[in-house]
């Protein structure tokens, strides 16, 4: 990774981090784009090279995921159903990132509760991602699946991580990140268990 590359990934944390503390320190709305680019030491028209709006600050990851599903569908073995190729997408994602169990999990899933521009956020996102997911899983398991199944298959997963998360972080909160990760799979292994 070139300089010019680590700068831009250390920023790009940076304003993930400041806007994290802010929004916890000062609540959503109240925090701005100005008050996020001076705590990362940006200017606020920089910002916007890194985020399109402060609702993405709390996705940071979320086209990785995508890209994960679709690289596990790209590669699957010859053994692998559409619900096993999920799950090991899930697991590598899980392996490689701590998006989903990190602190900033926890404060997302409360904005997503609180605030109706993360809720509506997170609810497109999460409607493009199932989409892109289900058309991919429906063109390499075309003799198992069709648009209908693949997005029904899809809505599973989805709902699957993300109930078992808001049930996990209401109960424990994100104290220990590999019981998240655990019980997480464990929720999806079960959702998907028609599948297999």
């Amino acid at each position: 990774m070139s300089l010019r590359e680590r700068k831009r990934v250390r920023t790009r944390q940076a304003l993930i981090d400041a806007a994290t503390e802010l929004f916890e320190r000062k609540g959503y709305d109240e925090t701005t784009v100005a008050d996020i680019a001076a705590a990362a030491e940006i200017g606020a028209r920089t910002f916007f090279s890194y985020f399109a709006s402060k609702e993405e600050l709390l996705f940071p990851e979320a086209d990785a995921r995508i890209h994960a599903a679709i690289e596990a569908i790209a590669t699957r073995e010859p053994t692998e159903g559409p619900a096993d190729v999920l799950l090991r997408a899930l697991g590598e994602v899980s392996d490689t990132s701590h998006d989903l169990v990190s602190p900033l999990a926890a404060l997302r899933l409360r904005m997503i509760q609180t605030v109706p521009a993360v809720r509506g956020r997170a609810l497109q996102l999460q409607l493009d991602a199932q989409r892109e997911i289900a058309k991919h899983l429906a063109d390499a398991f075309p003799d198992q699946l069709d648009l209908v199944r693949a997005g029904a298959l899809t809505g599973a997963f989805v709902g699957a991580v993300t109930g078992a998360l808001q049930a996990l972080f209401d109960m424990v909160g994100a104290a220990d990140p590999a019981a998240l990760r655990m019980a997480m799979r464990t929720a999806t292994e079960v959702a998907l268990t028609p599948w297999r």
